[in-house]
């Protein structure tokens, strides 16, 4: 006879075995729409089906408008019907990509409200992760907001080291010193290699604490994004590293670079990792 318990464990494990059929040679291999931010949120998604990708971390600009003023934009942030970040999560759900984060980015001038209001938009849509470039000091007052939704935040890095901005392993431990299990990393590693970081060693060493990684390619020293393979940035040992050590961790491509048709470039990017993989 299935008790309760055995049904609600079967039931937390039945997402898991969904997901395993979208793996590409074991690794969770998707997008940030970020990549795809010169059209709206249905071509977007229309685009990453035509790909073939089927993971998604969902950029805040495809669910809000961002040529609002700062003002307007904390009020619909704070009032917006959550209607329409569901129909979103259907899309996504309709065309077989299953969306891992919402990309909602705390900042310091967030009112607590605006900060309560996108672990609401993330449930809405589907999901229990939400990507931000925070303020690093932000994610101390993200916490416990955090704790009460269950949704776990992973912080994000840039690759300029400025004051109250994630660029180095130092203020991802800071932003993770005394916090809940709800407070966990976005590595991008493109940006950790351009601020002279190794992504490869801080992915084996802090695995357990990455919700999702940001796949580009860059020189050190602040060198620019390149089309996939002509940077630096070790890529495909990164993947390696995913595929080996069978980390639940989705390696979502982030296209930056100039390239001439986001679509096109976007698969370049997609192929270039799948062969890292094969």
């Amino acid at each position: 006879m299935i008790t309760r318990r055995d049904f609600h464990k079967f039931a937390l494990a039945l997402p898991a075995v969904a997901a395993s059929a979208k793996l590409t040679n074991g690794v969770m291999l998707g997008a940030q729409s970020y990549s795809f931010r010169d059209r709206p949120v249905d071509d977007a998604i229309a685009a990453m089906k035509d790909i073939g990708l089927t993971y998604v971390e969902l950029w805040q600009g495809h669910a809000e408008d961002q040529k609002m003023k700062r003002d307007e934009l904390r009020k619909w942030r704070e009032t917006a019907s959550l209607d329409e970040f569901s129909k979103i999560g259907q899309k996504l759900k309709a065309a077989g990509i299953e969306l891992w984060a919402y990309n909602y980015s705390f900042r310091d001038d967030f009112s607590d409200a605006e900060i309560a209001r996108g672990f609401e938009m993330a449930k809405a849509l589907g999901t229990n992760r939400i990507t931000a470039s925070a303020n690093v000091t932000t994610a101390r007052r993200v916490d416990p907001f955090a704790q009460k939704a269950k949704v776990t935040v992973g912080y994000h890095n840039h690759s300029r080291i400025v004051k109250n901005e994630f660029a180095t392993p130092d203020d991802f431990e800071a932003a993770l010193k005394g916090m809940s299990k709800f407070t966990a990393l976005n590595l991008d590693i493109g940006h950790f290699w351009a601020a002279n970081f190794n992504p490869v060693e801080y992915l084996e060493q802090h695995h357990d604490k990455i919700i999702s990684l940001h796949i580009k390619d860059r020189g050190k020293d602040q060198g620019d994004n390149m089309p996939f393979g002509q940077g630096t940035t070790p890529i495909k040992e990164v993947l390696q590293v995913l595929k080996t050590k069978k980390y639940k961790i989705p390696a979502m491509i982030e296209y930056e670079y100039k390239g001439q048709d986001t679509v096109v470039e976007v698969r370049k990017c997609f192929e270039y990792c799948k062969n890292a993989l094969a």
